[in-house]
């Protein structure tokens, strides 16, 4: 009698795992964005288990549950969503997104193309509008003007130097000109045929001449604080420079700008000496810059062109 009880025990313990396993279910589906655009890497998990996926590349998953499990579905940048499963064998989800554009949209340093501003990305990024950084700060080019609104960017006019007194290099992160990548709307931009000699900043290497397109042809930068040779290649070790230029189409950006070094003359205390004000004061480096730019719409599709002119 005793071993009969302990059979139908272990027959009835069976039948309850049998339908258990029997509650499961095939469940397929796609995940897709307001815009009815599909969502990859979408994370699928029923609920309190370890059970889940992911979704591919046309936002379609595949998982087993039963039908009092509840799905959820979260990724970065949409609120989650939390369905049961029910009776359906096939699910459609749609997801909205969870957060609102505050600023100019970081392209370099992101492997995530829309969503991402510069709060949000895993490596440092600078954002800067290089017309105004210029008229805060006296500066007429844009290698000056990111010398004094970046602090990776290291840069100083060369004097006497042959042929680096026309080029301008900057570095980043002290490392050499030609380990920075400048690109320009993400392309890159090729580096000048100069190679700085007599002690210059980056002997031995060529860069980009930032200097070689007017500053008001710019709207803003992108500097990347991080070396990113992984993702862009060994020039890439110091960072990245992106220049985004302007698409304004049908109206007129004119700057003009006058900056100068008053000259004082220092008694034999290296004390200024106010006595000595107007026989010694003078304006010494006097510069003056005028910038205009301009767009025209080419065709009905959205093309235009720039011109640019600085003085």
């Amino acid at each position: 009698m005793k071993i009969l009880q302990q059979t139908l025990c272990v027959v009835l313990i069976l039948f309850c795992v049998n339908v258990s396993f029997a509650q499961k279910k095939s469940i397929t589906g796609k995940v897709s964005d307001s815009k009815g655009a599909p969502l990859a890497g979408v994370s699928v998990k029923v609920k309190s288990t370890p059970n889940g996926t992911i979704t591919n590349n046309e936002g379609f998953f595949k998982i087993d549950a039963s039908s009092s499990d509840v799905l959820e579905f979260t990724i970065v940048g949409y609120q989650p969503v939390k369905i049961t499963v029910g009776a359906q064998s096939s699910i459609t989800v749609t997801m909205s997104e969870s957060q609102t554009e505050l600023g100019e949209v970081v392209l370099i340093g992101s492997r995530r193309g829309g969503g991402r501003i510069k709060t949000e990305t895993t490596v440092p990024v600078d954002i800067i509008n290089i017309n105004q950084v210029a008229l805060g700060s006296a500066k007429m080019d844009i290698t000056s003007a990111l010398n004094a609104a970046a602090p990776s960017f290291n840069y100083n006019k060369q004097s006497g130097a042959d042929g680096a007194d026309h080029i301008d290099l900057g570095t980043l992160r002290g490392l050499g000109p030609d380990q920075t990548l400048v690109l320009i709307n993400g392309k890159r931009r090729h580096q000048t045929a100069f190679v700085g000699l007599f002690g210059t900043r980056g002997r031995g290497n060529s860069g980009a001449d930032l200097n070689a397109f007017p500053a008001s042809a710019v709207d803003r930068i992108e500097i990347l604080r991080d070396g990113a040779s992984a993702q862009y290649g060994s020039d890439a070790m110091a960072g990245v420079i992106n220049i985004i230029l302007k698409k304004d189409v049908n109206k007129w950006n004119i700057t003009t700008g006058w900056s100068g070094y008053y000259d004082h003359k220092y008694n034999a205390l290296n004390s200024y000496d106010p006595s000595q004000y107007y026989t010694s004061h003078k304006i010494d480096g006097g510069t003056l810059s005028l910038q205009a730019s301009n767009g025209f719409a080419l065709g009905k599709n959205g093309g235009f062109i720039n011109i640019s002119l600085i003085y």
